[in-house]
C-alpha cells in the first residue's frame, strides 16, 4: 500500500496510518510518500517493509555503509545529519511528555557529534561458524562484516586482523586503545562534551559530590578539584580499582551495591551540617534507577541532582517520580551514536 510518513518514532521506524491503525516502516523519513508491504498485523498497529520511495524527502542521502538495511546497528544513514538531530530531539521531547508527564519539557539544544562516521572507539563482533560480524536486523543470524564505517580506523584494523586469524566462535571486543578494560563512552569527542556540560550544570556546587555508577571516575576525575569531598560508587571492582590508582586525598571510591551505598551516604550527609551545596550524579544503565534509589533521592534530597541517561524512556519514567521532589531545570540531549537510534541525555534537577 501507499503510505504518507508523518513522523519517525524513537528506535528509527517511520510512522504512517492505514485502516485506522499506526503503521511502522523502517528506513523512511517524515514527509515521504512510500510504497510498503504489510508484514505483521498487531492489535493496535501494523508493521511493514519498505518497497519503494514514491516521493523522497530532501533530507534523504546515500548511506555510506554497504551493509545498511541488513545490519542491526545503524538506522539513520539514509538521513542527513542535521535532520537526524532534529528527529532525535523531537523523540526525546515527546517521550518526556508521554511517559514523564512533562507538558513542556525544558529542552536544551542537541549537542552533536563533531564527526558523523568513524567515531566509535570500540565495537563488539561475534564469530559463529566462520562468519565474523554483527547481527542482522531483528534477527540472531550473523552478517559477515569486513569494515564498520562508524568505527575508528584503528578498530577496523583490529577487525581485519581478527578476520585474518580465523578466530574461534565467541564475542570479541575491539578497542582503539589499550586502556584498562572498564566501561568508557564509545565516542570520545561527545564524551568530552558531556564532561563540559556536567561541569557547567554543577555551577557553584562545592560541598560533597556523590558519583553513582561512577565507573573508573569519568565525572569524578574532572570535578574533584571543585568539591571538598568526592565519593564514587560502582559495583564493578575493576573500575573502582582503576579509579583508586590516581585518587587525590579528597576522593573515595567504593566497590559496592549502588542502591545500598548511595542510601547510606545520603543519610550521613543529611545528618551532618555545614557541608555546602551537595550534588549527586547518577549515570545508570538503560534500565534506569530502581524504586529504592528514587525513594532515597527524594527522602534525602541533595542540593542538585544530575541524571545522565542512555534511555529516554526510563529517564522520562524516573523524572515523572523525581519531579515530585525536585525542580527539573533542563534536559540536554547528546548524540553519542550518530546514524543509530541511541540517544544520551543529561537532566539537571534541583531540590
Amino acid at each position: 500500500m501507499e503510505l504518507q510518513i508523518t513522523d519517525v518514532a524513537f528506535g528509527g521506524k517511520g510512522v504512517a496510518r492505514a485502516n485506522g491503525k499506526a503503521v511502522f516502516v523502517p528506513y523512511v523519513i517524515d514527509g515521504e510518500i512510500v510504497s510498503a508491504n504489510i508484514t505483521r498485523e498487531r492489535k493496535k498497529f501494523l508493521e511493514a517493509e519498505l518497497e519503494s520511495i514514491v516521493t523522497p524527502s530532501p533530507h534523504r542521502v546515500e548511506p555510506r555503509c554497504p551493509y545498511f538495511g541488513r545490519c542491526g546497528g545503524c538506522v539513520y544513514q539514509h538521513i542527513d545529519y542535521e535532520h537526524q538531530l532534529a528527529l532525535k530531539w523531537r523523540q526525546v521531547k515527546e517521550t518526556l511528555r508521554r511517559i514523564g508527564g512533562l507538558k513542556e519539557p525544558p529542552m536544551r539544544p542537541f549537542i552533536p557529534s563533531p564527526v558523523e562516521y568513524e567515531y566509535r572507539n570500540r565495537i563488539t563482533v561475534h564469530v559463529r561458524d566462520g562468519v565474523i560480524g554483527f547481527f542482522w536486523r531483528e534477527s540472531n543470524k550473523l552478517l559477515d562484516i569486513e569494515r564498520c564505517p562508524i568505527a575508528l580506523n584503528e578498530v577496523n584494523r583490529q577487525l581485519a586482523e581478527l578476520r585474518a586469524s580465523r578466530p574461534r566462535d565467541g564475542h570479541y571486543t575491539l578497542r582503539a586503545s589499550a586502556s584498562p578494560r572498564v566501561f568508557r563512552q564509545a565516542n570520545d569527542a561527545v564524551a568530552a562534551a558531556m564532561l563540559d556540560l556536567v561541569d557547567r550544570l554543577l555551577g557553584s556546587a562545592t560541598g560533597m559530590l556523590i558519583d553513582a555508577y561512577c565507573g573508573a571516575g569519568f565525572f569524578s576525575k574532572r570535578l574533584r578539584g571543585r568539591f571538598g569531598k568526592v565519593i564514587g560508587i560502582d559495583w564493578d571492582q575493576h573500575a573502582i580499582a582503576s579509579a583508586r590508582e590516581d585518587a587525590n586525598e579528597n576522593e573515595l571510591y567504593i566497590a559496592a551495591d549502588v542502591e545500598a551505598e548511595l542510601g547510606a551516604r545520603l543519610r550521613s550527609i543529611a545528618s551532618a551540617s555545614g557541608e555546602g551545596n551537595n550534588a549527586v550524579i547518577v549515570d545508570p544503565p538503560g534500565t534506569g534507577l530502581s524504586k529504592t534509589i528514587l525513594e532515597t533521592l527524594m527522602e534525602y534530597q541533595p542540593t542538585q541532582l544530575i541524571y545522565v541517561s542512555c534511555n529516554p524512556a526510563t529517564l522520562a519514567r524516573d523524572l515523572a517520580t523525581l519531579k515530585q521532589s525536585f525542580r527539573i531545570d533542563s534536559i540536554t540531549p547528546l548524540d553519542m551514536f550518530p546514524q543509530t537510534a541511541e540517544i544520551e541525555a543529561a537532566a539537571d534537577l534541583h531540590a
